[in-house]
């Protein structure tokens, strides 16, 4: 991970966050300078950041909004002072309304994101300064540290060339902490039709399948979902899950829940983000799970190469389409 250190210091009422990257200093600017790259990292597993205003320069106003899992909305602003390209940006951080009007109920902290080349490649410094020790504790109190670890450690990612970072690499399952699980897969297609494969019945039962001879026999997708396999023609070897969609963003986030059709407890959350770089598809799943026992159980089963399995068909369909 290339978060190396999250301090907080009470006298300067500071929190400090540093970051090493293998890549020249100016990239590692240009990922802050645009706020599309800046929206794939700035925001913690979960909670990505979408931009509707970005103006990078002293006076200008840049308004983010953070999307749960849930659908809810957390609303931020920052009011740019200083920009040194490429070393340094420096901003009033506030909590903001939907219209972007500044929160005046939690204080407006600064930030100070610093740049700096070393011998391996560039080094990320971002200093977040509270008005009163009060502040910072109630930031601190609402996971500000971790959030922002979180967050740059997917920094890493946005810095590579798509294809380089994970082009032929199959299925990959990354364990974040005891509830979370990413699970990333390059596909050799645009993003629209990756998108249509995952809510089109049609070609769904083309690609979702599983082991060799199981077939998806009920498939419906929507506000409900409901899926079903078997194996051949034996009923007996039915199973299958159901769910409901909390947030649908086309063509690039769709977040569900998903349970096991008669089972008992809770089920797990699945948050679908794709994301398109020269003709080709990062599919991401962040998937949560109600206890770390239930994530190794399903781990256990070999989940990742079942997986793949089916992301080799969903990539052959998305050919043929």
């Amino acid at each position: 991970m290339p978060v190396t250190s999250v301090t907080t210091d009470p006298e300067a009422l500071t929190m400090t966050l540093v970051a090493d990257f293998p890549v020249p200093v100016e990239r590692l600017w240009k990922a802050f300078a645009d706020p599309r790259q800046l929206e794939r990292f700035w925001g913690p597993p979960g909670y990505p950041a979408t931009f509707d205003t970005y103006d990078l320069r002293p006076g200008g106003v840049c308004h983010y909004w953070m999307t749960s899992p849930q659908g809810e909305r957390f609303h931020a602003r920052w009011d740019v002072v200083e920009v040194e390209e490429p070393h340094r940006i420096v901003v009033r951080d506030s909590f903001a309304d939907a219209q972007g009007e500044v929160d005046t109920s939690i204080p407006t902290g600064r930030m100070s994101l610093i740049f700096e080349g070393t011998p391996e490649g560039s080094r990320f410094t971002a200093v977040s300064e509270s008005p009163t020790a009060e502040a910072l504790e109630q930031v601190l109190a609402m996971g500000q540290a971790e959030g922002m670890r979180m967050a740059i450690d997917q920094l890493d990612t946005v810095l590579q060339e798509l294809r380089a970072y994970a082009q032929g690499k199959g299925t990959r399952t990354e364990i974040l902490d005891d509830t979370y699980v990413r699970i990333t897969r390059l596909i050799d297609g645009p993003r629209n039709l990756v998108w249509r494969a995952h809510h089109e019945p049609e070609l769904l039962k083309k690609w979702l399948l599983g082991p060799d001879g199981w077939q998806l026999v009920e498939c419906e997708v929507g506000d409900a979902s409901r899926y079903v396999w078997q194996r051949g023609d034996d009923e007996t070897t039915r199973f299958g899950f159901e769910g409901e969609t909390l947030v649908s963003e086309p063509p690039h986030r769709a977040v569900t829940t998903e349970r096991m059709i008669g089972g008992e407890g809770p089920g797990t959350l699945n948050d679908l983000q794709l994301y398109e770089e020269d003709g080709a598809t990062l599919l991401t799943i962040l998937i949560e799970y109600p206890s770390v026992e239930l994530r190794d159980t399903i781990l256990a089963t070999g989940m990742t190469d079942g997986m793949e399995a089916s992301y080799a068909r969903l990539e052959e369909t998305v050919r043929a389409e």
